[in-house]
């Protein structure tokens, strides 16, 4: 068995729980093939897009596409907007911008 104190002393974590929960909820929001997908279907359209235009692109029921884009705002991904009886989503540029850092402050990189 090895001398415990022969090895290198193992450093403590240095992201805060709170930020750590914060990035969890974006990795888990991204988890979903077809969350992924929502999203890459928001980023090859320049303006906002509506429920009923994003359903026709799907497998799935519009209570579902609902649910995965509720998580996608939720996760900042996604930007949401009122109009009338109708939603639209359009990618929240800014948060995808800031995804990257957020991998190199988890990884230390």
């Amino acid at each position: 068995m090895p001398n415990c104190q022969l090895l290198p002393e193992v450093k403590s974590a240095k992201i805060t729980e709170s930020c750590a929960k914060e990035y969890a909820c974006c990795f888990r929001a991204l988890a979903d093939p077809i969350r992924i997908r929502i999203l890459n279907l928001l980023a090859n359209n320049n303006e906002p897009v509506c429920v009923c235009e994003i359903v026709k692109h799907f497998p799935i029921q519009q209570p579902s596409i609902s649910h995965h884009l509720k998580i996608l705002r939720d996760s900042r991904f996604a930007l949401a907007e009122r109009r009338g009886t109708f939603m639209y989503y359009e990618l929240n540029r800014k948060s995808l911008s800031e995804f990257p850092h957020g991998a190199r402050v988890i990884l230390k990189v």
